[in-house]
């Protein structure tokens, strides 16, 4: 006989010697309750006698769902490290995406210029900057390229470097080098956090001259390795105000910004990719949806001059890591 059934027939043993024990203590009260005046203490001993069950009934029951809690906190802890593991094997896969469409040939050297002008100065606008270079930094790492990133403002010599590295990833098969990924994009952005601000608020005032960092990211990516690929982004509100280009707030035609482009000096960028990003976010009352539109015909008309392979001119941060 195992173990289990011998210890379940004793307990059954035991709780029909109760049951009877308690019958036959119900009928001596009654009988005693016959002769006796209601306040005799023999009614209470037999209501300590139900009590006694009545407790050893709760521990019972306590017992219980103790059971069942062991179960569920493992399912719990299996589900929540279901989700840790699919999160982790969902960035693994997007990382490898990126892998996959890197040039085998030419590295990414990614040049980031960010307006510090007080135009577009607020937090939740550096906040939109700052996630869009985190996923040029993880694009630029995934690819082992070159990064730069500067803030300026009224001309290409008010600009300064905050950050200026060759990304790369050590290990010996790709998924060992994608695993480093994180660590790369989260130290890179500590650093470029970090000197932000102090770099924008050390900037000279007096305008913001954006079409000079097409001259500055070009003489940059001829210093690097002959075989990098320029990816050139522009974090601007794009209203320039200082050199040949002076922009209100007046809506420009197509034929306008064509034309205003057309008398632009921009050097040549052929085989590179322009992304001006951030068209019309100013920190306080935002312009016309036609502004903005002239807005981004003048910047498409200008990586056109250029001849660059890839233009994107757009007024979402977001945009230039689709």
């Amino acid at each position: 006989m195992s173990r289990n059934r011998y210890t379940r027939i004793i307990h059954s043993i035991e709780d029909r010697q109760r049951a009877r024990q308690e019958k036959e203590l119900r009928h001596l009260a009654r009988d005693l309750r016959s002769v006796l005046p209601t306040n005799s203490s023999v009614v209470p001993a037999t209501n300590e006698v139900k009590e006694r069950r009545q407790a050893r009934i709760a521990r019972k029951r306590s017992q219980k769902p103790a059971v069942v809690a062991a179960p569920i906190a493992l399912l719990l802890v299996a589900a929540l490290a279901a989700c840790g593991v699919g999160s982790t094997h969902g960035e693994l896969a997007e990382n490898q995406e990126i892998l996959a469409s890197c040039d085998p040939v030419a590295a990414p050297a990614s040049s980031v210029e960010i307006d510090g002008t007080g135009s577009s100065a607020s937090s939740e606008i550096a906040a939109e900057r700052m996630a869009a270079v985190e996923g040029i930094v993880r694009r630029t790492a995934i690819c082992s390229g070159h990064l730069r990133v500067q803030v300026f403002s009224a001309s290409s010599a008010a600009t300064a470097t905050i950050f200026d590295q060759p990304l790369r990833l050590d290990g010996a098969t790709d998924n060992a080098k994608l695993k480093r990924v994180p660590q790369i994009v989260e130290e890179t952005m500590a650093e470029i956090r970090a000197a932000y601000e102090p770099a924008v608020a050390a900037l000279p005032g007096g305008g913001s001259d954006i079409t000079a960092q097409y001259r500055l990211a070009a003489e940059w990516a001829r210093q690097l390795d002959g075989d990098a690929h320029l990816h050139l982004y522009i974090f601007t509100d794009g209203f320039q105000n200082v050199g040949g280009v002076k922009l209100g707030k007046k809506a420009l035609s197509e034929q306008e910004a064509t034309s205003l482009a057309e008398k632009t000096s921009v050097p040549e960028l052929a085989g590179a990719s322009v992304a001006v990003a951030g068209l019309g976010r100013v920190a306080g009352s935002p312009p016309s949806s036609e502004v903005v539109e002239g807005l981004v015909s003048l910047y498409d008309a200008l990586c056109a001059k250029t001849g660059a392979e890839n233009c994107l001119s757009v007024t979402e941060y977001a945009g230039v890591n689709r």
